[in-house]
């Protein structure tokens, strides 16, 4: 049996993880959970659980989960590395979103808990300080993401020299056929409405701008070792192929399946083994058509960004991505244009002076003040008016 802590358990990705842990009681023990504020979901989970700690970021709630639970109650991004770290989990879920989900990584590892990442940022921005503790630690580094998912089971049993080419699929989003001039106009709910996959907001914007391949990307480079030119992308609306691997014989490997989280989430947990699924099988001839495009690099500007970032390396990634978060909730809240949020990434990393080697903290200090001075130019410099 895994003991799992799971950070950001009342998300998208914790809440599936949890019907997963329902699905196999002889297989999971939860003893760890944490939540950023949404205190009644997470109150209706230590019931059911009943972990030994659990964690919430906003540290007025603390005492409400005091008063209506037993458990160790934690609170801010000291309470997620407690939670990170419970001597009680040999398995961490890392289901946070944004840089907050980056400290949590690095203690869980260096407590030497395996890791199921569905937190990009932690690769995207401290890609080498994170990779260089999974080794020295020696601990399983498993990716939850349905591409990353992909790619490690079409590379398992292979020898990663032998890698041609890396494709990771992208369902291109609401705004696929979009031209840019057209992107100029869209509005927050057109941005929401996402084809073929259901997700939180942040990670549903990414998309939208197809920011959240480059940032998979980014992650490809770090979990697998592989060039950025070896690294490609390409357009697949109907979400079914995830991703492939080409290998120098020329033959190609492709992961398959219909588009749904529980299967790459099951997939991280159970991992060496295989678990009987609950989900609906793929059925090809149902779905007839399998269309494949190349993404237009300049209409969409965050992909071409990501890419750029993630060759230079160093600080930049994490100011790319520092950028990113903040513009797209501002988006999110009309405070700015779809458009602005490549053009805010694009100041910010026009103006950064590159760390090449950076330290965690380094990584940490940058995404701070990168995300106070995207937030100065948003506040006093851009007026939207609809």
């Amino acid at each position: 049996m895994k003991h799992l802590s799971i950070l950001g358990s009342t998300g998208s990705i914790g809440t599936q993880t949890l019907e997963i842990v329902r699905q196999n009681p002889d297989e999971f023990k939860v003893v760890g959970l944490s939540s950023n504020k949404n205190i009644n979901l997470l109150l209706q989970q230590i019931k059911e659980f009943k972990p030994k700690a659990v964690a919430i970021m906003d540290k007025s709630k603390v005492d409400d989960l005091l008063n209506f639970s037993s458990c160790q109650v934690y609170s801010g991004i000291e309470g997620l590395n407690k939670i990170a770290a419970l001597s009680e989990a040999d398995t961490v879920v890392n289901a946070l979103v944004g840089s907050v989900g980056i400290e949590p990584t690095y203690n869980a590892v260096r407590s030497k808990k395996n890791i199921a990442l569905a937190n990009k940022e932690t690769l995207v921005a401290a890609g080498s300080v994170i990779m260089e503790e999974v080794k020295k630690n020696d601990v399983k580094f498993m990716p939850i993401d349905s591409e990353h998912s992909a790619i490690f089971q079409c590379l398992n049993g292979e020898n990663i020299n032998e890698v041609e080419k890396i494709t990771i699929t992208c369902s291109g989003g609401p705004f696929k056929n979009y031209s840019k001039q057209q992107l100029g106009n869209v509005t927050v709910q057109d941005a929401l409405k996402h084809p073929t996959w259901s997700m939180g907001s942040k990670i549903t914007i990414d998309s939208a701008t197809l920011m959240n391949k480059g940032l998979e990307v980014i992650e490809a480079h770090w979990l697998y070792g592989v060039d950025y030119e070896k690294i490609k992308i390409v357009i697949h609306p109907q979400s079914i192929v995830h991703s492939l691997v080409e290998f120098v014989d020329k033959s190609v490997i492709a992961q398959l399946g219909l588009p749904d989280m529980k299967i790459p989430i099951q997939y991280a947990l159970s991992y060496p083994n295989r678990f009987k699924s609950f989900q609906t099988s793929l059925d090809l001839a149902k779905i007839k058509t399998l269309e494949f495009n190349e993404p237009d690099f300049e209409v969409f500007q965050c992909l071409k960004y990501a890419y750029e970032a993630g060759s230079i390396g160093g600080t930049l990634p994490a100011v790319m991505n520092a950028a990113n978060e903040i513009a797209v909730y501002a988006f999110l809240e009309s405070k700015i244009r779809f458009l602005d949020i490549p053009g805010l990434i694009r100041k910010m990393m026009d103006e950064h002076n590159l760390i090449k080697n950076p330290s965690l903290k380094e990584i940490l200090d940058m995404d701070k003040e990168i995300k106070e001075k995207t937030r100065k130019i948003i506040e006093e410099e851009m007026v939207v008016s609809f």
